[in-house]
């Protein structure tokens, strides 16, 4: 019985670790536009960024037995300077579901511009509102997923003309929970390489986060978060690895 006890005391504290890194600065991030499903890949400094993102990663000995990314070029690319750096070659696990939101109408545009526009107030609340959507994207526009090659393999009926951070919420939260949470039950630690709307998801439900909370949240570029969890998926321990830019999340 003492063993028994035992052996459940350290299950019960055992901890996982969940990394969740933001793609370091795309061309477009540069550009100040609108990119959502459009593959676009990182600059100069954005590569920077992965491979620092990579050294403080390095930094916290840890074993990452599992690596996923979006599809997308720039979670792609920042993933596998990450993987350099670590010298770790896993197959990564690459997910449609970990994109970034559908920005419709909006894919493509200058975000300075559109608030001249339409309004800083109109042009925040397509960007962080919970369900609101912007116009949908003309399906003949080249910028359209059903015309970039990459996403030939996904249904018709799955890939969106627009989202809101609801939408975008529902698509990776249910691959979350498929493909990733049982993986963290059984004590394995993973790393995400994704997007500032697709981590916004992870991070509501994670944290609980109410509708008002997750519209304020921002997610700094290339700087690991790291997630504790114990055996019941409870967060245990939050911190951004490069404490000098953080993000606005309440961390402890």
């Amino acid at each position: 019985l003492y063993i028994l006890f035992y052996l459940s005391v350290i299950k019960i504290n055992y901890m996982s670790h969940l990394i969740l890194v933001r793609h370091g600065q795309s061309e477009w991030n540069q550009q100040k536009r609108f990119t959502g499903w459009v593959d676009i890949d990182l600059t100069d400094n954005g590569k920077l960024e992965a491979c620092k993102a990579g050294e403080y990663i390095k930094k916290e000995n840890l074993n990452i037995d599992y690596f996923f990314s979006s599809i997308q070029l720039r979670a792609i690319n920042t993933l596998k300077l990450i993987q350099d750096t670590l010298r770790d070659k896993k197959e990564p696990i690459r997910a449609w579901q970990l994109n970034e939101r559908h920005y419709g109408a909006l894919t493509g545009l200058n975000k300075d511009e559109m608030k001249a526009k339409l309004g800083e107030d109109k042009i925040n609340q397509f960007r962080r509102s919970w369900d609101l959507k912007p116009d949908p994207l003309n399906k003949n526009n080249p910028y359209h997923p059903i015309n970039i090659d990459i996403y030939k393999k996904i249904p018709l009926e799955k890939i969106p003309d627009t989202e809101s951070l609801k939408d975008t919420y529902e698509r990776v939260i249910e691959y979350y929970n498929l493909e990733i949470r049982n993986k963290l039950l059984d004590d394995k630690n993973i790393l995400i390489s994704a997007h500032g709307n697709s981590i916004r998801a992870l991070c509501k439900f994670l944290f609980q986060l109410d509708n008002n909370k997750i519209s304020s949240l921002e997610i700094p570029t290339g700087n690991p978060l790291l997630i504790k969890l114990n055996s019941i998926q409870e967060v245990t321990e939050c911190r951004y690895l490069d404490a000098s830019r953080g993000g606005d999340l309440l961390v402890f």
